[in-house]
């Protein structure tokens, strides 16, 4: 089962295991889905007609944007494990919060990057560790504020030693 929610209206999915049949909220359907390229789709229910565009997708959110005949709808989607996982008191889509980032290997820290006390985003550049020779560009998992950077230029580090605490 998948639950759906769409403008603030939430739907319970079923699809049989060809695909081609299910419910939606108890009420049975038939669809033929014909996929167009890799984010269209065409689909024709009830003898009705649907070109859907996948605008865009969000697999930590599970969100999809999508354009259906032109109208735009945001789709929050549950699947059977994230559902399970609610009805025992877990989030699956809350994820560790990152304090810090470690050594990947050990190196040679080259240049910080960032300083303390800066905002980076996800993907920033933090840090230039060399190992084996060869430069690597220790990059940001998270959304943060850089809070201590407990190394130095030209220090030499142990993997998993941490080289930036966020806070």
């Amino acid at each position: 089962m998948i639950q759906s929610n769409i403008n603030d209206t939430s739907f319970a999915i079923e699809l049989d295991k060809d695909g081609k049949n299910g419910s939606i909220n108890g009420d049975r359907f038939s669809w033929d889905l014909l996929p167009v390229s890799a984010n269209r789709f065409s689909i024709l229910r009830n003898n009705k007609s649907f070109n859907v565009i996948i605008e865009s997708r969000d697999t930590e959110t599970n969100t999809l944007i999508l354009r259906i005949n032109g109208k735009k709808l945001v789709v929050n989607t549950k699947d059977k494990m994230t559902l399970l996982l609610e009805s025992m008191g877990l989030n699956a889509s809350i994820s560790k919060k990152i304090n810090e980032v470690k050594a990947p290997m050990p190196g040679l820290v080259l240049r910080a990057l960032v300083a303390e006390g800066d905002e980076v985003k996800k993907g920033d550049s933090l840090l230039v560790l060399e190992a084996m020779k060869m430069e690597n560009v220790i990059k940001s998992p998270v959304d943060a504020i850089v809070s201590k950077i407990p190394v130095r230029q030209g220090q030499a580090v142990e993997k998993n030693q941490v080289l930036i605490q966020f806070s």
